[in-house]
């Protein structure tokens, strides 16, 4: 069995924050395959379901994020589970936004929701480090990660969180590779070798017919990225 930990703030009042980017990776995982209902335990949020040939937990610890080792901690003891089988989504200051790494162990570079953990669960978890970019100030960081994503970042946080769920599979087997690989298609998409170059309209003047629009088109999503991932707390 796995445990899947997301970092962040409960409540609908931190939902779009930066700080929050670990909830998000789990929620959309959770949706994409079909976990069951969220509920509370372990002063968090937990779902249950499968991620390819291992039994996954998912969880959202509501003890704010400077506590989130107390929730983590309690999971982890009633489920008998190992440092080793804990994947811990979270923010990471240090990687550039849209930017993602996978990390065995290591220090919490002042991150309070890691030192938390730290303290509760030691520190040889494997992170799944988010980048949301630094403020250039340290004095600002505080500021800066409790406040919402901005409209310019959607497109590259909607691409970042459908990989993670792409890619869940993958991490919850072990192959980390497999995982960035599955980020990496989203956020930067390989161009189509197949595609044909624009016909010269000196050489084909007369122009084609329009194609018959499809009878099963779904209407446009109306709703930003941003506001589609608020909606999930609403």
């Amino acid at each position: 069995m796995k445990m899947f930990v997301g970092l962040g703030n409960p409540g609908p009042k931190y939902a779009g924050n930066r700080h929050n980017i670990g909830f998000m990776a789990l929620d959309g995982i959770a949706q994409d395959h079909g976990f069951a209902p969220w509920r509370g335990k372990f002063q968090g949020a937990l779902a249950e379901g499968r991620l390819g040939r291992e039994k996954v937990l998912l969880l959202k610890p509501e003890t704010y994020m400077n506590l989130s080792g107390q929730s983590v901690g309690e999971a982890m003891r009633f489920y008998k589970l190992t440092p080793d089988d804990i994947i811990v989504f979270h923010d990471e200051l240090d990687l550039a936004p849209g930017k993602v790494r996978v990390k065995k162990g290591g220090g919490h570079a002042g991150h309070n929701g890691l030192r938390s953990l730290h303290a509760h669960i030691g520190p040889d978890y494997t992170r799944v480090r988010m980048g949301i970019g630094h403020p250039g100030n340290k004095n600002a960081v505080s500021s800066y990660v409790l406040r919402d994503f901005s409209k310019a970042d959607e497109g590259w946080l909607d691409d970042v969180l459908r990989g993670c769920a792409d890619g869940a599979v993958d991490l919850a087997e072990g192959d980390s590779g497999k995982f960035m690989n599955a980020i990496g298609r989203r956020v930067n998409p390989p161009r189509s070798s197949t595609s044909q170059p624009k016909p010269d309209a000196k050489s084909d003047p007369e122009p084609a017919s329009s194609p018959e629009p499809k009878a099963d088109a779904k209407p446009e999503e109306t709703r930003s990225p941003l506001q589609r991932l608020m909606d999930k707390f609403s």
